[in-house]
Formats: structure tokens, C-alpha cells, sequence
């Protein structure tokens, strides 16, 4: 009878429930000293901390980041003058909650991309949908998308996902048909989910970069207003490990 059950417990896809089922049957299993309602108690936690798990796995897998990151190995050496309490208070992604954005900018090699994915596992690990995107590729992709059609499904995925992280912002102007994609984009998340941008150049020069005066005033407007903004200073992380390896 524990075999059948076990399985239609796997024809049922519960895997959590049927893993920890053997386990009971097994010799160190759960005993008699254990009431029925214990029992059944411990089996559904374990299909839902298998569904959990699960659920997480393909949130990081769709996500495609670019670094396997965790807000516990952040750096905050003095050097760095990161505020460690801001931080950790964004690596809560309360900030996802109130619709919020986060910008993150400092030299090549200090970490940005590093704690942008931090924050991108984090909030996966909160069950949260998310996508990472090389800035220039994503575009490239749009670009794409037009011509085959597909860009009104990319740019409604986009507009879904409860943060969108671009990375490597404004290594080259804009031309106009990334600056319309980008208003689009952005124009679609104000007010409704959360993006985190990662730059080299500091705020004040992404007008430049975005170029048409008035497109470039909607997007800083509504990505500037409601956003969070870290400065990370210091030597390239890169480098530093190149010099120490």
C-alpha cells in the first residue's frame, strides 16, 4: 500500500510529499511517538518548501544575471563609502513594494553589476519576477524584435516583470530608436514596478546620453524621482583581484 501511494504521490507531481514520505517508512523515519496530524503537518511543509524551492530555481534561471551574487558578501570597506544601512534596506526590496527605482553608479570594476544582481537574487528569493539585461544587448534585442515582429511581446514581458535591472547604461548615446524603446519602457513600469539601473556616468550626465531634450526629461522624471541612489567609489574590484591573484 506505501508503494502505490508513493506512487500516485509522484503521478500527483508532489515531490516534496513523496520524498518525505520514503523518508518516514525509512529507519530513521518519524516513529510511532508522532500523531497522525503531526504526520500529515510534516508531509505538506515539505511539498511546500519543495515548491518554494522550486519556484525560486526558475525565477533565478529566468533571469539570466550576469553574476551569481549575495547581499552577504557585499563589501563595505571604508574605501568603498557605501552606506550600509541604505543598502540593506534596498537588499529588503521594500523598494519593489512601493513601486520604487534604484540607480546605481560608480568607475568600471567597482561592483555595480555585482550588487544590482545581489539585489535581483534577492528579491527571486522573495518569489519576485525578475529580469537582468546588458543595456546595449537588450536593445540590440528590441532592435530585433521589430523586425520580426515580436516587439510587442518583448516590451509586454518587460513591462511584467516586478524589477527590471539594465545594466552598463550609457557606454554610447542613444540613437532614436533606442531612446523611443527606453521612454517606452520606462513610460510602462512609472508608477507600476521597479527597475534598477547600473552606470558608469553619474545621473547628471545621462541627459546627454539619452539626447533629445524632451524624451530625455520624461524618462529622468520618471525614473529620477522615486528612486534610490548609490555611489559606489573606490578602486576596480577587478583589478584589485587581478593584482592579488
Amino acid at each position: 500500500m506505501n508503494e502505490r501511494t508513493i506512487q500516485q504521490m509522484k503521478e500527483l507531481r508532489l515531490h516534496g510529499m513523496h520524498r518525505a514520505f520514503e523518508t518516514t517508512l525509512g529507519p530513521n523515519g518519524m516513529g510511532t511517538d508522532h500523531t497522525n496530524d503531526e504526520i500529515i503537518a510534516y508531509l505538506v511543509q515539505c511539498e511546500w518548501d519543495d515548491r518554494h524551492n522550486r519556484r525560486i530555481e526558475r525565477l533565478t534561471r529566468s533571469a539570466r544575471f550576469r553574476y551569481t551574487a549575495v547581499m552577504e558578501a557585499v563589501d563595505y570597506r571604508p574605501s568603498r563609502q557605501l552606506d550600509k544601512n541604505q543598502v540593506q534596506r534596498i537588499g529588503s526590496c521594500g523598494f519593489i513594494k512601493k513601486k520604487e527605482n534604484v540607480l546605481i553608479t560608480g568607475s568600471t570594476g567597482v561592483g555595480k553589476s555585482y550588487l544590482a544582481s545581489a539585489i535581483g537574487h534577492q528579491a527571486c528569493s522573495m518569489g519576485k519576477k525578475v529580469m537582468y539585461f546588458n543595456t546595449a544587448k537588450l536593445f540590440t534585442m528590441l532592435k530585433t524584435s521589430k523586425a520580426d515582429g515580436s516587439y510587442p511581446k518583448q516590451i509586454g514581458k518587460l513591462e511584467k516583470q516586478d524589477l527590471l535591472i539594465l545594466d552598463d547604461f550609457g557606454l554610447k548615446p542613444l540613437d532614436n530608436i533606442n531612446r523611443h524603446a527606453l521612454m517606452e519602457i520606462i513610460e510602462d513600469r512609472h508608477g507600476q514596478r521597479s527597475t534598477i539601473i547600473a552606470s558608469q556616468l553619474p545621473v547628471s550626465k545621462w541627459h546627454d546620453i539619452i539626447g533629445e531634450r524632451t524624451l530625455a526629461d520624461a524618462i529622468l522624471d520618471r525614473l529620477v524621482h522615486t528612486a534610490h541612489r548609490i555611489d559606489i567609489k573606490g578602486e576596480s574590484m577587478r583589478r584589485k583581484l587581478k593584482n592579488k591573484n
